[in-house]
């Protein structure tokens, strides 16, 4: 299965991948070196914490590039009266009666703490292409599903601001 990203999310994830590749892993590699000469390998916790530091940013660069190679990049345009990505949303929880405001995301900067709902979530899928002052069906499961209402939708751009997740 492909990652439908955006040209943006590819564009900060190689920034990434160079920062981790040109400045971080020269400076993990010398921490590994500088740990090792603290003398017996089997108890030194310097040595094993700069190992697992190194190995971490060379899985993550793994990641980046294996998401790089594999993604599907979309357009982020919508029609001007539907929702699409990067749109801010006010939605009305009706089983809660607790209203949000929410901006539809890429899975790649998805954070629900922050408001930062991916398309992909149940939400997402169930608000993408539909227009205010409709009432949508969230199916979060086969048992479990709830209603809400599309309260406004403020179009938005796909910019740089929203940081990629770290994983």
């Amino acid at each position: 299965m492909n990652d439908e990203l955006t040209a943006v999310d590819i564009k900060k994830m190689q920034e990434e991948v160079e920062y981790r590749r040109l400045t971080l892993r020269p400076q993990l590699i010398e921490d590994v070196k500088t740990a090792r000469e603290f003398g017996d390998l089997s108890e030194n916790f310097e040595y094993k914490a700069a190992k697992r530091e190194k190995n971490r940013n060379d899985s993550r660069i793994r990641y980046l590039e294996r998401m790089i190679k594999t993604a599907k990049v979309i357009d982020t345009d919508s029609k001007p009266d539907e929702i699409g990505l990067f749109d801010k949303v006010v939605i009305y929880i009706e089983e809660d009666e607790e209203e949000q405001t929410i901006r539809l995301v890429t899975t790649l900067r998805q954070n629900a703490l922050q408001g930062l709902i991916s398309k992909e979530s149940p939400v997402g899928k169930a608000i993408m292409g539909r227009k205010a002052g409709e009432r949508v069906l969230v199916e979060v499961s086969p048992t479990y599903s709830y209603y809400i209402q599309i309260r406004s939708v403020e179009k938005g751009t796909d910019d740089d601001s929203l940081p990629i997740s770290s994983y």
